[in-house]
């Protein structure tokens, strides 16, 4: 064989990529070292006249499926990120719409809120400009009632005046007592349930605000009878009767006769009109819900 023939490659393929780059490492060595040592040889050295077939650096199919490798692995990083991006994008929307609903909530909350309280505060305007009506033509009518009251109590008071004068009746125990005109009871107990809604305040006597025995008082003197101004006086007065044989006119009272500490009016069919307290003012009640000590007959 000529020493001139080329060697063939036994060569196996090459498997990977850090296999190809560190046979290429190799080979540049060698052809370093070939290439210094040509350099430093002598002058009169014989030229060489054999050639050697390097090892080759790698297929076509390799560099292409390294190029194919490498632009599938950008490619999905490309997609990778893409898909990122698109999740966070969704992420986001979601947030933003969670949060856009819960702020139209509470603004649909808010306003349907004020709805509520502004018809609460009309409804109550109205109740009380009912009320303030109804209060208004409640003390017209006892104002009016108050004067026919007057009116009629000045008329009894004379004929009562005549009549104690023919009749010579006498006066009672305490001295305090004016003999009763005819029709005295009536005037009472009109007079007592003219006052029914009025305030009651301690020490009132009238017009629109009284305490128990101040109430009782005015109510016997529209009949043009005098009465003590304190409770356990007028309890200790006129004569006691039972709460049996009750009549319209009778003082009713709680507690011991001389020392009652509240007074009302018996006004017939079991009730009576009283200023109980600043909670109620002045009321009409039956016997049974606060059923009284005793009673008294001034009439």
């Amino acid at each position: 064989m000529s020493h001139t023939a080329h060697i063939p490659s036994h060569r196996k393929p090459r498997r990977s990529a850090s296999k190809l780059a560190l046979r290429a490492g190799v080979a540049g060595g060698v052809l370093g070292t070939i290439a210094v040592a040509g350099a430093a040889g002598p002058a009169n050295a014989e030229p060489v006249t054999e050639t050697i077939e390097m090892p080759t650096l790698g297929s076509l199919d390799v560099g292409t499926n390294l190029a194919s490798a490498v632009a599938a692995s950008a490619e999905a990083s490309q997609q990778e990120a893409l898909d990122q991006s698109l999740q966070s994008l969704e992420q986001a929307a979601l947030k933003k719409a969670a949060q856009d609903a819960k702020k139209a909530k509470a603004e649909a909350d808010r306003k349907a809120e004020a709805e509520r309280a502004e018809k609460a505060r009309l409804k109550a305007e109205k109740e009380r400009q009912e009320a303030e009506e109804a209060a208004a033509a409640e003390r017209a009518s006892r104002s009016e009632t108050r004067t026919q009251l007057s009116t009629t109590s000045s008329g009894s008071s004379d004929d009562g005046g005549s009549s104690s004068s023919d009749g010579g009746s006498s006066a009672s125990d305490s001295g305090s007592r004016t003999q009763a005109p005819s029709g005295s009871a009536a005037s009472i107990v009109d007079f007592a349930r003219a006052q029914v809604g009025d305030s009651y305040v301690t020490g009132g006597t009238g017009p629109n605000s009284w305490d128990c025995s101040g109430l009782v008082q005015a109510a016997y003197r529209a009949a043009g009878i005098d009465l003590p101004r304190i409770s356990y006086q007028q309890s200790s007065m006129g004569s006691s009767v039972s709460l049996d044989s009750l009549q319209p006119g009778d003082i009713l009272y709680w507690g011991s006769r001389s020392g009652s500490y509240h007074v009302a009016v018996y006004v017939g069919g079991g009730k009576y009109v009283g200023a109980q307290n600043s909670s109620t003012g002045v009321v009409e009640r039956s016997l049974d819900w606060d059923p009284p000590s005793g009673a008294v007959r001034i009439l």
